[in-house]
């Protein structure tokens, strides 16, 4: 009953997969057809906190601080000029992001198993049943040589993994949020079309006030909780995706 049920869960589950899949690449077929002889249309610019995928962020702060300087002061503390401080500072500020990544990766795995077993059994003496093997089964059992069991097992696996990957780009961010702490969040996106073809980056993070340089730009190693994406959508990109079908069925083929 156990298995009939689990079997009934999972050919459910399957098909539930099965028709998400298939309405989203309805969903992607009638996009495409609507695509067909235009250019990747690039996204409106919208206000960042109305994004349904934005989430203010929460971290542990200390107790705030009085300010450094009295209301009637022309300076400020940490001012880079002597009126005003050009370096993003509150919502609403522009901030550029210099974005550097050089990853690169090698590794080489390799394992090996292997695992023999025998068994071996008699009974010379079973209560008597032993002389009446030939009235059970259709040819006489010698019972010394009852049980006689092997098994052999081997296994060999490799895996390398050569990756290499460089990314240069700059953008301007956008100051989202302020922390009590006086951190800055950040959250900038860029769309680049080239033909049929459109590049979208987006940075989103937590920097300091005091690692933006003069000149208001800031590093990508700098930023905290850094999240950079980078990527492309247009018909190039979708001819090196493999079809819904196929991706369907590497997620439920088991083998």
């Amino acid at each position: 009953m156990q298995n009939s049920y689990s079997i009934r869960t999972l050919v459910f589950r399957l098909a539930a997969a099965g028709l998400v899949t298939a309405s989203l690449g309805a969903c992607n077929i009638v996009q495409r057809l609507s695509d067909v002889g235009q250019a990747p249309k690039l996204a409106t610019i919208e206000n960042p906190v109305r994004a349904k995928s934005y989430r203010p962020v929460t971290m542990p702060m200390p107790s705030p601080e009085p300010p450094s300087h009295s209301a009637n002061s022309l300076w400020r503390s940490g001012a880079r000029a002597f009126f005003k401080d050009q370096r993003a500072a509150r919502v609403g500020d522009l901030v550029t992001v210099n974005v550097t990544i050089e990853d690169e990766a090698s590794l080489n795995n390799t394992t090996a198993r292997s695992r023999d077993a025998d068994e071996d059994a008699h009974a010379t003496s079973i209560l008597g049943i032993e002389t009446r093997f030939g009235e059970i089964f259709p040819e006489a059992i010698d019972p010394t040589d009852l049980v006689d069991l092997g098994s052999d097992s081997n296994h060999t696996g490799k895996g390398s993994v050569d990756r290499k990957e460089t990314v240069k780009v700059k953008l301007a961010a956008t100051v989202t949020q302020v922390l009590p702490n006086g951190n800055l969040v950040i959250s900038g996106r860029q769309e680049i079309r080239v033909n049929f073809e459109v590049r979208e980056l987006s940075v989103t993070g937590i920097v300091r006030p005091e690692d933006i340089s003069a000149t208001n730009t800031i590093n990508s190693e700098q930023i905290a909780e850094a999240r950079v994406a980078y990527g492309g959508r247009g018909q190039i990109s979708d001819v090196q995706q493999p079809r819904y079908g196929q991706q369907l069925f590497d997620i439920i083929f088991p083998f």
